[in-house]
């Protein structure tokens, strides 16, 4: 649905809202930190805590060669395989402590205003265990679609990811607000030609549309507004 917007531009009208999850719904961000630099003290490489940033929204393998560095090279598919499996298997563990009260402050708030809104959700990420960890935090009913890593062949920065969900959401691309927390997130929603809510610091979520410093600073209305 279209209409005019405040400087009397056709614009669309925002009809949903497409969540990432690592660092925007919770702090699991640092679950991948802790296993990225297990598995790189176990192959004795230095982890440079930097990487924390620059890992956000990438895939498993992705993630893999940033950690690997030079070293990516010297090990065969297998050896790369064996790293990745050990990797899930710690992150696994780590989420399996997760719960509610787990959540970041204002998202389960936001997701019910939504909610009562008649404003559908869905969840979009990189990662493959995105259903694990929303059934952990309690929130997976408050998701009209989900949409991870198991579900499209391309990881962030590719947008695959979000325009599966819009278009399992029955909405068009320019309808859609998403809220991410990190560069590679970013210029997935805007490649997606969608709005996007950063959140977190301007160096990794400068070229978002606004961006805050939490959810909890925000309202349905305020993210559904251009």
């Amino acid at each position: 649905m279209r209409a005019e917007d405040w400087s009397g531009v056709v614009a669309y009208r925002m009809n949903a809202v497409i969540f990432d999850l690592d660092g925007v719904l919770c702090d699991t961000v640092s679950l991948h930190l802790a296993g990225w630099r297990r598995i790189a003290g176990e192959l004795g490489l230095p982890f440079d805590p930097s990487l924390n940033d620059r890992l956000r929204g990438l895939s498993r393998e992705d993630s893999l060669a940033l950690v690997l560095g030079p070293r990516a090279a010297q090990l065969s598919d297998e050896q790369k395989a064996d790293l990745l499996r050990r990797k899930n298997e710690d992150f696994l563990a780590r989420v399996a402590k997760l719960s509610p009260r787990d959540l970041y402050p204002g998202v389960r708030a936001l997701l019910e205003d939504l909610r009562r809104r008649g404003v559908p959700a869905a969840l979009a990420s990189s990662s493959r265990n995105a259903r694990i960890v929303i059934q952990q935090l309690g929130v997976t009913e408050l998701f009209s679609v989900v949409v991870d890593r198991n579900d499209v062949d391309r990881s962030k920065p590719d947008p695959a990811v979000l325009l599966t969900a819009a278009e399992r959401l029955g909405v068009q691309p320019p309808e859609c607000v998403v809220i991410e927390d990190g560069a590679s997130g970013v210029e997935a929603a805007l490649a997606a030609g969608m709005r996007v809510v950063g959140v977190g610091p301007p160096q990794r979520v400068g070229r978002a549309h606004r961006a805050y410093a939490s959810l909890a600073e925000l309202t349905a209305r305020e993210v559904l507004s251009r």
